[in-house]
């Protein structure tokens, strides 16, 4: 019985990421801010926008540490909180 389900000669060709890697954090350099953005995640019932804040900050912390390439905040969708930076900010 040779009926194979051949659905054509097309196979699928994986490609990377359009930006390239995310490197694991393995030394948990910004544990502290993903911690605190999945609190808010399951104290939100998971409506990410709640979170935005704690998710800004997270970022903010792997582009810092080279664990993601930079980008430009207002590209990432965060250009209405950078008006609303606190003076004093919990950091890495």
């Amino acid at each position: 019985m040779s009926t194979a389900m051949n659905f054509g000669t097309k196979s699928f060709q994986p490609r990377p990421p359009d930006k390239g890697s995310f490197p694991l954090d393995h030394l948990g350099e910004c544990k502290r801010f993903q911690e605190k953005f999945m609190k808010c995640l399951r104290d939100s019932h998971f409506e990410s926008a709640r979170c935005r804040s704690e998710s800004k900050d997270y970022l903010e912390c792997r582009m810092e540490r080279q664990l993601m390439a930079p980008e430009p905040l207002e590209k990432l969708g965060f250009g209405d909180l950078m008006a609303e930076e606190p003076a004093t900010q919990d950091r890495c």
